[in-house]
């Protein structure tokens, strides 16, 4: 009864952070309520013993992707303004992507594999069992080959964003390492001599 109350209660803060990431105006304050939703859904994976994913949704995407992510809102200087303009015209095309999604999700849940009453309460696991060994076994033998598709679309992703940036932009300040390494005493350093200069008679 008291997992299920839990249960519930992440589940209502989960749903409502995140449409307060949508709604609010302030971009500072989407991403702590991202952040806010990434924590509850942490919650939500303990419940389900999956102690190791929840560590991981904490560690990279609330310890790094977040910071990261509030950095660049905080550095940068977004015109909200400009930001809501023909926000109206995309409505009806978000309604249907939002309600394609909420049956996908619903088939999903309602399916025998993963009902909410799996869900709500796991079956209990002999002692020793470890989860993290559990998903390492299902991605390297059930799911090899789209865990490996997915390496290769993101090391795709990597190079195809240093492509995009690394460009030879003109007025930019740049270093070359090996000239600076390379570089003799002789070409650095000059000793000039400077005499003392004499003192003015009067």
């Amino acid at each position: 009864m008291i997992e299920t109350l839990v249960f519930y209660f992440f589940a209502a803060v989960l749903v409502l952070s995140s449409l307060a990431v949508i709604t609010v105006r302030n971009p500072v304050h989407a991403a702590l309520f991202l952040v806010l939703a990434f924590f509850t859904a942490a919650g939500l994976w303990l419940l389900l013993e999956a102690e190791f994913l929840a560590i991981v949704l904490v560690l990279v995407y609330v310890g790094a992707v977040m910071v990261l992510f509030l950095f660049v809102v905080m550095m940068l200087e977004i015109n909200l303004l400009k930001i809501r303009e023909g926000i109206w015209a995309w409505l009806p095309f978000g309604a249907l992507l939002a309600s394609i999604m909420v049956v996908e999700m619903w088939i999903v849940l309602g399916s025998e594999r993963f009902g909410l009453a799996g869900m709500i309460a796991p079956e209990a696991h002999p002692a020793g069992y470890s989860n993290t060994g559990e998903i390492g076994t299902l991605l390297y033998t059930q799911y090899v080959y789209p865990f490996e598709i997915a390496a290769v679309v993101l090391l795709v992703s990597i190079v195809a964003a240093i492509a995009l940036t690394l460009r030879r932009r003109k007025g930019t300040k740049s270093q070359d390492a090996a000239w600076q390494v390379a570089v003799k005493r002789s070409e650095r350093v000059r000793l000039v001599d400077i005499r003392p200069a004499k003192r003015a008679e009067r």
